[in-house]
């Protein structure tokens, strides 16, 4: 019996290979098509984009034919692409076919149920009949398209519809334009070809312009109807889980570290670290190889030691401030659909904007975002724990759209740091890390794209490899060479899963690494936040209100904000109990959650992971 079933199967595998299985984005071809010019090109010649859309399809078609993709984002993206090419081609039957794809392809109810909904309202008009002009498509299509988002379940998908609203209500031909032309241009500048991930993006974006953009009066009208037909606050379930330690209890300081962009630590007087062998008088008092670092340490773009925690703003970034922080908030309240001053000057300011403002529009809110970062995030992980002792450690994050070429000087001494952070945290006594940041191979191979440098996409692919490892390695050698400490790390907010992309740190497995998903104030799955096996916990990461710097506060949502949460949790129980190991305090947050009936949630639940502690079931 044996000798037949091992028979047949190798008639089996004779008869019908298997397609080889792609487990990561490393496996993933790479592309490349010849590109000069203008990038915008493919926008608004129909030569130009044929002929990218030709070759682009064949090779998508034979990737999807000819492999065995594993990873359900990864399928989505490409079967997205098709649908925007199927769309602008007319191919009315198929592209309602990858829709349904796409739609058994997503495992998010909210993102499932919204889909392709508005090609799909697209095409229903267009099938409906002629239209005499393209008004009467036009009013067609906005009946159509309301009614689809008339059936919907509010409560699933309200906040996917939302951001979708205020997505629409910003977006103008000139961002899309000026966007596309900041990020690409000097790249087929020098090179003459573009990737195919570049590709695909200018490909959807013809599609954007031709087939969305014009339609963008009667989407806002009928998203804006259902939005005001069913608006209301979820019921928030963090405040009746929340636990705050009260001040003079017998508490143990416990010293939590925040790696990110930069703490404001005077905005938490009471709950800074201080190294007391150290001074602010410009000396390495303690002769460790940092200056001034009496409440952590930070590194420049360069990975360099310097001494500021918080990133140093120049005259300009200073005086401009204050409109770039209106404008934050703005678009954190036009994506909530919140009626807000702030939201109306944002509104305001991109209906007006011209192609070449958009960089350094873009890139001001780049800088805003990380120079806020860090303190928003020590505020979460700080709130309502007096013991807590925060230990900034700054990475500098680059907020460019075309940022520095990649070298391996850069990759090692950038790995060099990792150790040295850790080596830091470990000396001084940190029991708990945050880490709300990540990178990939993908950032790296679009660094090099983005300067004309590198190569074919093969060689880049190879050598963002190559220096992608060094980092890799170094920071899971540095994480598992301190099992004292407990680092929490953001899944990451793009919507795929961090194994797959090969994200660090979230896509790290050990067991002193917690990684935190995203949810709502009802505790439901954000559309943004990343998934997959290596997501542990779940914790709210939707317009959570936390300090900037200088004291001021506001509301920012992502896996970022998740993060923290989790670290405070573990930080208040080693409050309580300075005994507790790592991986007591991992099996007190996780015997605390609770698992949603789908498996896909794990939600912490604070005050139960404290009375787990304090009924003395863990420990």
């Amino acid at each position: 019996m044996f000798r037949l079933v091992a028979a047949s199967s190798l008639l089996l595998t004779v008869g019908f290979a298997q397609k080889p299985k792609i487990t990561s984005q490393d496996q993933l071809p790479r592309h490349n098509y010849p590109l000069t010019g203008a990038v915008t090109a493919v926008l608004t010649n129909d030569a130009a984009y044929e002929k990218l859309a030709a070759a682009v399809r064949a090779d998508l078609e034979k990737l999807l034919a000819d492999h065995d993709i594993e990873d359900r984002s990864t399928l989505q993206d490409l079967h997205g692409t098709l649908l925007a090419l199927d769309l602008h081609a007319g191919r009315y039957d198929a592209a309602l076919r990858r829709i349904a794809t796409i739609r058994l392809l997503d495992e998010k109810p909210a993102t499932r149920l919204t889909g392709g909904l508005l090609t799909e309202s697209i095409i229903l008009t267009r099938q409906s009949g002629e239209f005499a002009h393209e008004g009467a498509f036009r009013a067609a299509f906005q009946k159509i398209y309301a009614q689809k988002l008339a059936v919907l379940p509010w409560a699933v998908v309200g906040d996917v519809i939302k951001q979708t609203k205020g997505n629409a209500e910003i977006l103008t031909e000139a961002l899309v334009l000026g966007n596309l032309a900041s990020q690409f241009q000097p790249g087929v500048d020098q090179t003459g070809t573009v990737s195919g991930e570049v590709a695909r993006v200018l490909l959807a974006q013809r599609t954007n312009l031709a087939h969305y953009l014009p339609l963008k009066a009667e989407r806002i009208t009928a998203l804006s109807a259902y939005v005001a037909a069913h608006q209301k606050t979820k019921t928030d379930i963090w405040a009746a889980r929340a636990v705050e330690l009260p001040a003079g209890a017998k508490l143990t300081s416990v010293i939590v570290g925040i790696w990110d962009s930069g703490v404001d630590l005077p905005v938490f007087p009471a709950q800074q670290w201080t190294n007391p062998a150290e001074q602010l008088n410009g000396q390495d008092d303690d002769g460790n190889g940092y200056v001034d670092d009496v409440h952590g340490i930070a590194f420049d773009l360069k990975s360099r030691p310097v001494a500021e925690l918080l990133l140093p703003l120049t005259d300009e970034q200073r005086a401009n401030y204050p409109a770039m922080r209106n404008l934050t908030k703005g678009l954190l309240d036009v994506q909530a659909s919140i009626e807000s001053v702030e939201g109306g000057e944002l509104k305001k300011v991109m209906a007006g904007l011209k192609p070449e403002a958009v960089k350094p529009f873009i890139e001001g809110l780049n800088f805003f975002g990380n120079y806020t970062h860090g303190t928003h995030v020590a505020g979460i992980a700080a709130a309502g724990n007096p013991a807590v002792r925060l230990l900034a450690a700054r990475s500098t994050f680059d907020h460019r759209m075309i940022p520095d070429v990649p070298t391996r000087e850069q990759a090692e001494r950038d790995a060099a740091a990792y150790r040295e952070v850790v080596k830091y945290f470990q000396r001084h006594g940190v029991r708990v890390v945050n880490m709300s940041w990540g990178g990939s191979p993908r950032s790296i191979e679009g660094a090099f794209e983005a300067n004309g440098a590198g190569g074919t996409p093969e060689e880049r692919k190879k050598t963002a490899r190559e220096y992608f490892e060094l980092s890799r390695v170094a920071l899971t050698e540095a994480i598992r060479g301190a099992p004292e400490i407990l680092f929490v790390a953001a899944a990451g907010n793009s919507d795929s899963d961090a194994k797959f992309d090969e994200t660090i740190p979230s896509g790290i497995d050990l067991p002193n690494i917690l990684t935190v998903g995203a949810v709502d104030q009802a505790g439901e799955e954000t559309s943004f936040s990343s998934f997959g096996k290596n997501v542990d916990v779940h914790a709210n990461g939707f317009e959570v209100e936390s300090a900037l710097p200088g004291g001021e506060r506001m509301k920012y949502s992502g896996t970022s904000m998740a993060a923290p949460s989790v670290a405070n949790l573990a930080a208040k129980l080693l409050a309580l109990n300075p005994a507790l190991t790592v991986a007591q305090v991992t099996d007190l947050i996780q015997r605390g959650a609770e698992r949603s009936a789908d498996g896909r949630i794990n939600l912490i639940n604070p005050k139960r992971s404290v009375e787990l502690l304090t009924a003395g079931k863990g420990g």
